[in-house]
Order: structure tokens, then sequence, then C-alpha cells
């Protein structure tokens, strides 16, 4: 009892972040808002803190973080990438990142540019690999953008582009749900994976964001990241 009372109480406080549809990783309808913000959640609490996620289409989910008096501390699941903008937490999880095409007309390719001959569906703001990024700056990959991977995904098995970039379990995440489930012997994930991304929390860049970043990261420490992804992805594919 002497113990307990001599020990240092932890002052709770609230890591607010937002986030976007992207099931399994992240979604208000799903249980526990997604296999990330699970994780997430799981290492906030084992530091003493608590987690609040609030769910905004992906361009203003990232906007809201860096508007001015804004109270969100970060968004997640992001991909890193240079910036001065945000820092990222340690890794939540991986990311593998493919190409969805149809059965019938897959995709020939073994380096980036390879790519250049085909029209792929990209979602407006996501970051894909920095070869593909580049090139689509550059005009050299012609892309179409939409703003969801559902789209891409009907996109794709219309024949409207010939492929799309998209995460392997988001698509097999999305072939589960009813509407469409007809899609699934029309689609496939290319044989090459254009990478396996990393996971993480993008925070922004000031005394708070650095706050919770390691905050963050030594919570992850304490949990395993890995496990609770796999089992919230098999379980999710599994229902």
């Amino acid at each position: 009892m002497l113990a307990s009372l001599l020990a240092p109480k932890v002052n709770a406080e609230t890591l607010h972040l937002t986030s976007l549809h992207w099931p399994p990783y992240s979604s208000s309808q799903l249980a526990e808002q997604g296999a990330v913000i699970a994780i997430t959640r799981a290492a906030v609490n084992a530091m003493g803190h608590k987690l609040e996620v609030d769910f905004y289409p992906w361009s203003r989910a990232v906007r809201l973080v860096n508007r001015k008096g804004a109270k969100y501390d970060g968004y997640l699941p992001a991909y890193p990438y240079p910036t001065e903008k945000f820092v990222f937490s340690d890794v939540l999880g991986t990311s593998p990142l493919g190409l969805v095409e149809r059965r019938i007309h897959p995709v020939s390719w073994l380096k980036a540019s390879d790519l250049n001959q085909y029209t792929l569906g990209v979602v407006r703001d996501y970051v894909n690999t920095s070869e593909l990024d580049a090139m689509i700056k550059l005009g050299t990959q012609k892309v179409e953008v939409v703003n969801s991977d559902e789209h891409n995904l009907t996109k794709v098995a219309t024949a409207r582009v010939d492929a799309a970039v998209m995460d392997v379990n988001v698509l097999q995440f999305l072939l589960l749900q009813n509407k469409l489930k007809p899609l699934s012997s029309k689609v496939q994930v290319n044989k090459h994976i254009l990478e396996n991304k990393d996971l993480t929390i993008a925070f922004a860049n000031n005394s708070q964001g650095l706050f919770w970043r390691d905050i963050v990261n030594a919570g992850l420490a304490k949990i395993d990241s890995d496990a609770m992804l796999s089992a919230y992805i098999k379980n999710s594919e599994s229902k």
C-alpha cells in the first residue's frame, strides 16, 4: 500500500489525431476504429494517456493538422516522406503497396519507368512510391486521379484505367464487401509489389507534436504492433 501511495501519478493527457476511412487500417465503422488506430491506442494507453481520433476525407485530415489553432496533433496512417511540416512516429505496421489489374490484361513491368506505357489510377493526395510520384510530377507517368480506393477498383474492373496503385490489404478488404464481391473474378494484384511501405503517424513539427511522437514511440516499444496488425487483418478477413 505504501509503495502505491509513493508511486508518481501519471497526468493523463489526450492525443488528438485525424484519420480517414481506409479499412482495415482505419475507419469509424470498424472494430477499435481499425488496425493502426488499435495499435496507436494501445501504445498511448501503455504510457498512461488517451487517444481520440476524428475521421475526415483524406485531404482534409492532413490539412487540419497544420491549421492555425487546430486541436489535432497529427494524422494517421501516414507513409513517411521528406517534409518540414511533419515528423513521423516509429513504424505501426507495414503496407504492401501494389497494383490492382484486370485478370485478363495484367500489367507487365520490371522497373518503374516500364509503367509509363500504362494509365494508372491513383488517389488524390496519397503518397505513392518516390519513383512513381516523381514520374507523375514530371508528367511521364499517365494517371487518373480519384477520391477513393473503391473508385479506383471499379475503374480497373471496367477497363477505364490499366491498373491502380493500392495497398494489398485494402484491396482484399474491399473485395469482401457485398457490393464489390462481384469484382473479385475480374481483378487481381500484379505479381510485382511496388514497395512495402511503413505505416506511421505524421505529427505536426512543433513542440506538441514532438512531445506526442516521443510518447507514442515509447509506447510502441512496450507492445507487439506486428502481432496486433497481423491478428487484426486475419480476423477481418475471416468474417
